[in-house]
């Protein structure tokens, strides 16, 4: 008998020590608890210390300044004006240059016996390649500025050095080899160079199919266009979709093409733990718990989903709530909290925009914490139980 009421008390101390080691949050879990990261936010339990990150509530406000954020599209930041069909000379380029004269016996004309004969005659010009000076040497001239001007503009500063000089001077000029009107084309194009650009003025598209076309799948490629010390980027899905984006190069631009592959990462109670990657255009928080399988139906807390990324200071300080302490460092870091159990929620997760390497955690619900307990009771209670149940049927 007293064997049996030993093992009766051996029982109870050891459900009431389990009891107490999940009240410690000792029993296994893929995460912290919802009240946990609640508490953390708030700098719990030293109130004086700055919180561990911001703690934002996912609300129409919220949104609006997240959209308000929006990076610039490349219409928007850079414009979409078309280059002048009549381009500038720049340095490096090489001129080809004729001057005509009325009358044979001019400085650029052969005469017959020293006798003036009537008659336009012409000259060419050796090829001239405009210097670092941004000029040109002309015969009987001397240097002739040519950087920043159009082949009309050189033109007519040839006829104007050469009027008393030659016979009623005329000069035609053609750029033969055009370096400086070209846009450089980088990264994951099938020939990387610096391509010419056409008179009629040509897009980014055009000029990377004459780099002979991007190499990466669409879905995960980005183009860069800068533009002097300005630089934007955006999706090449973008630029295919909205004809608006696919703007005119000019001169000087660098056009670079990246591969990027835009991914998430999910963790907690959802139907899947995983890095999901996701198109280069976005997605949103309700397509990607779709992509994730949802919220797992018999442990995840609705109450406790969080988006965790690193946002700039200038966006967290337009937070009402956000903590002052945090806005010191360039990149704040803020969990983002949606209560699914609101039906409004599901509008809200299809406004908020995914972001790369974006963390979409969802805590267990309390009563799933109780049933692991409940299970490692069982587990470890089970073996003297039955013990005792051998014990009474011994006696």
């Amino acid at each position: 008998m007293k064997s049996s009421r030993f093992t009766l008390l051996h029982c109870t101390v050891l459900v009431a020590a389990l009891a107490s080691l999940a009240g410690c949050g000792l029993t296994p879990g893929s995460g912290p608890s919802r009240g946990a990261i609640l508490e953390s936010a708030l700098g719990w339990p030293n109130e004086e210390a700055a919180p561990a990150f911001a703690l934002i509530e996912i609300d129409d406000q919220t949104l609006d300044t997240l959209a308000r954020r929006k990076p610039p599209t490349l219409r928007g930041f850079f414009g979409d004006r078309r280059p002048s069909a009549t381009p500038t000379i720049g340095v490096g380029d090489s001129l080809q240059i004729t001057v005509w004269e009325a009358a044979s016996g001019g400085l650029f004309s052969a005469g017959d016996g020293g006798n003036v004969t009537p008659g336009a005659r012409a000259a060419p010009i050796p090829e001239q390649t405009v210097g670092r000076d941004g000029a040109i040497t002309m015969p009987y001239a001397g240097r002739i500025r040519a950087a920043g001007r159009t082949p009309q503009q050189v033109e007519a500063a040839i006829v104007e050095k050469l009027q008393g000089k030659a016979v009623e001077p005329q000069a035609l000029v053609n750029v033969s080899r055009n370096v400086s009107n070209a846009a450089t084309v980088t990264g994951e194009v099938a020939n990387g160079a610096r391509v010419p650009l056409s008179p009629r003025g040509d897009r980014i598209l055009d000029v990377i199919a004459a780099a002979g076309g991007y190499r990466s799948p669409v879905h995960e490629t980005f183009i860069s266009l800068t533009r002097g010390r300005r630089t934007a980027r955006a999706p090449l899905q973008a630029l295919l979709a909205n004809p608006a984006e696919n703007v005119y190069v000019r001169a000087g631009d660098t056009l670079t093409v990246e591969s990027r592959p835009q991914t998430f990462t999910v963790a907690g109670a959802t139907g899947s733990n995983a890095v999901i990657p996701f198109d280069a255009r976005g997605v949103a928080l309700d397509e990607a718990l779709g992509k994730a399988g949802g919220l797992n139906d018999s442990r995840a807390d609705a109450d406790g989903l969080f988006i965790l990324r690193y946002e700039p200071a200038e966006i967290v300080s337009e937070f009402p709530n956000a903590p002052r302490a945090l806005l010191s460092e360039p990149q704040v870091p803020v969990a983002y909290h949606l209560n699914m159990k609101d039906p409004e929620a599901f509008f809200a997760a299809r406004r908020f925009a995914m972001r790369d390497k974006d963390i979409i955690y969802v805590s267990n619900a309390p009563l799933a914490e109780i049933g692991k307990v409940l299970q490692l009771i069982q587990m470890v209670s089970q073996p003297a139980v039955q013990g005792y149940a051998v014990s009474r049927i011994g006696n």
